[in-house]
C-alpha cells in the first residue's frame, strides 16, 4: 500500500497519519515502511533452536512411546518404560508452545498492528488493496483466516467534491496506466493448480504393464503380455505432463511480469484491481 494511493482520499490519509502517530511510524513513507516490514517479517519467521528441540523431543517421544510396550514386557515395570517418552512429549509440547507464543507476540507487534489497521482503513475508504501477505495476517499461503486478520471497518461514502474528482485524474496523468490482464495471465490462473497426476499415473501404468508381463512369463497365460501396451501409454502420459509443465512455466513468467507491473503502478499512486488468489500466491512465495 503506497503513500500516494492513501493520499487519494484526504479522510483516509488523516486516519493513517493518526495511526502512524500512535505507532511512531510514518505509514505514508513507502521506503521506511518497506524496511520496517522486512525487519518484522524476518523476526516473525525466525524459529530458533527451541523449535527444533521441541520437534525432536516430540518425534523421539512418540517413537519411544510406541516401543514402550515391548520394552516394559521383559522388566515387568511399565512405569520405567513409559515415563521417559511421556517426559519427552511434555518437553516437546512445552517448547513448541513457547515458540507459538513468541510468534504470536511478534505478530501483534505495534508496527504490524498499525499496518494492518492502515490496510483496513484503505479498504473502508475504497482504496484498492492489491495484496495482503499471508505472513502479515498469520495465515498459510493457501488461504483461510489468519491469527491476526486485517480489521474490517465500516465502508465510508466516497467524496464527490470537485477536488476529489480532479485529484485522481491528476494522479492518473502522472502515472503509467494499469495494464489490462493479458490472456496468458488468465490462462495461468485457470491452470496453476491443475495437473500433477501425470507422473503417478505413468508409474502405475508401467508397473501394471511389468506385472502383466511377469505374470505371463511365470504362468501359462500369454495373454498377460497384452499388458505391455500400457508402457507406451505411460510414455504418452509422461509426455503430456511434460508439455503441460512447460506451458505452466511459460504462463507463470507472464503472470509474474503482470504482477510486477501492477505492483509498480500501485507504488506510483495508481488505483489497481485486487489480485486473484493465484496471483497473490506468487507474491506470498516471493516469486516477484
Amino acid at each position: 500500500m503506497s503513500g500516494a494511493a492513501l493520499a487519494s482520499d484526504g479522510r483516509a490519509l488523516e486516519a493513517v497519519r493518526a495511526i502512524g502517530a500512535r505507532c511512531g511510524v510514518d505509514f505514508t513513507d513507502d521506503a521506511a515502511v518497506t524496511v520496517l516490514l522486512g525487519e518484522r517479517r524476518r523476526v516473525l519467521e525466525r524459529r530458533g533452536p527451541l523449535a527444533w528441540w521441541g520437534a525432536l523431543a516430540l518425534t523421539v517421544g512418540v517413537v519411544w512411546l510406541c516401543m514402550a510396550p515391548t520394552l516394559s514386557a521383559p522388566s515387568g515395570k511399565p512405569a520405567l518404560a513409559f515415563a521417559p517418552p511421556a517426559a519427552l512429549l511434555v518437553l516437546g509440547i512445552a517448547c513448541l508452545t513457547l515458540v507459538h507464543a513468541r510468534w504470536k507476540r511478534e505478530l501483534l507487534h505495534g508496527t504490524l498492528v498499525g499496518y494492518r489497521e492502515v490496510l483496513g482503513v484503505a479498504r473502508a475508504h475504497g482504496v484498492p488493496v492489491t495484496h495482503v501477505p499471508a505472513w502479515l495476517e498469520g495465515r498459510t499461503s493457501g488461504g483461510g483466516k489468519g491469527a491476526a486478520p486485517v480489521p474490517a471497518y465500516p465502508k465510508v461514502e466516497p467524496l464527490f467534491t470537485q477536488a476529489a474528482q480532479e485529484q485522481p485524474a491528476a494522479a492518473a496523468a502522472r502515472t503509467a496506466p494499469v495494464p489490462s490482464k493479458p490472456p496468458a495471465v488468465t490462462a495461468y490462473e485457470s491452470m496453476a493448480d491443475a495437473g500433477g497426476w501425470h507422473d503417478e499415473t505413468g508409474c502405475l501404468l508401467v508397473m501394471a504393464g511389468a506385472g502383466g508381463a511377469i505374470w505371463a512369463a511365470t504362468s501359462d497365460a500369454p495373454i498377460g503380455y497384452g499388458a505391455l501396451v500400457l508402457v507406451p501409454l505411460a510414455i504418452l502420459v509422461w509426455l503430456a505432463g511434460s508439455r503441460q509443465g512447460k506451458e505452466r512455466t511459460r504462463l507463470r513468467a507472464e503472470a509474474q511480469a503482470y504482477v510486477r507491473t501492477v505492483a509498480a503502478a500501485q507504488s506510483a499512486g495508481a488505483r489497481v484491481p485486487e489480485l486473484s488468489p493465484v496471483l497473490r500466491k506468487l507474491l506470498d512465495e516471493g516469486a516477484v
